[in-house]
């Protein structure tokens, strides 16, 4: 088997969901371009705790992370098998980095499963979860991101889940399929360091729209895991989405 793609996508809204547009479109292509992967580690911005941890139950549970939308995306539900071997396997791989296994406290959230119900609808490829631990500096996600690298020479899927730009408080529904100003030049500069270096991505706290962009950095960070696998392999990532909704969330994706 060849070495499986990583990347990271944008999710944006739980609707995504149920919903089919151009993003969830460029999803399922991405999907296709493939051979199916063995298993998935995701990597979701939805599950941000001060600890790096692997969902290590058989059967995780589907966790419905979010409210205020319709019963219809309540009542979803992505009965994906987990992977018990592989969650074990990371916390070999990345060693020195301590990795707990987590075999009850969490299980899929939407970062995952909504990115998912459109790449594999039939739930038919295992998943770990991976936490992004909030009490590490970026330089820690990068690093991390690199020492999961040989996972896919050994058919897995790397997929980190979250969004280039996140401020809910700023989100204009009004503006639909664009972008604020702000929001598309963070973007355009997030594209452009990924293409240059990827593992210079702290420079994008020097930008002067990082705080409008990225008031929280749980949506931000499962880029770093992306970036680092990059750096890893000396690749650039592509751009298989792009552009700005609601005018303040990115929808861009890249894959390596």
């Amino acid at each position: 088997m060849s070495s499986m793609p990583a990347a990271f996508i944008g999710h944006g809204s739980p609707m995504n969901t149920l919903e089919n547009n151009r993003f969830t479109d460029a999803w399922s292509a991405f999907a296709a371009s493939f051979e199916k992967p063995r298993a998935i580690l995701a990597i979701s911005a939805h599950w941000y705790i001060n600890a790096t941890a692997v969902t290590s139950m058989a059967n995780p549970r589907v966790i419905h992370d979010f409210y205020g939308f319709p019963q219809e995306l309540f009542d979803f539900d992505y009965p994906v098998a987990g992977d018990v071997a592989l969650a074990k396997h990371v916390g070999e791989i990345v060693e020195p980095v301590w990795v707990g296994l987590d075999d009850d406290s969490w299980g899929i959230d939407h970062g995952t499963w909504s990115v998912l119900a459109h790449m594999y609808p039939h739930a038919d490829v295992p998943v770990v979860q991976l936490a992004i631990d909030a009490s590490k500096p970026l330089s820690y996600h990068l690093d991390l991101g690199a020492r999961l690298a040989p996972l896919r020479d050994e058919g897995v899927l790397i997929l980190a889940s979250g969004n280039v730009v996140h401020n809910l408080r700023a989100i204009d529904w009004r503006r639909g399929d664009e972008g604020f100003d702000w929001a598309q030049r963070f973007d355009a500069d997030a594209r452009a360091v990924l293409r240059r270096d990827p593992s210079q991505l702290a420079e994008l706290a020097e930008s002067t729209d990082f705080s409008l962009a990225v008031p929280t950095p749980d949506h931000f960070l499962p880029l770093a895991y992306l970036a680092g696998l990059a750096a890893s392999a000396a690749t650039v990532p592509s751009t298989f989405a792009e552009g700005c909704v609601l005018g303040s969330l990115s929808m861009t994706s890249y894959a390596i």
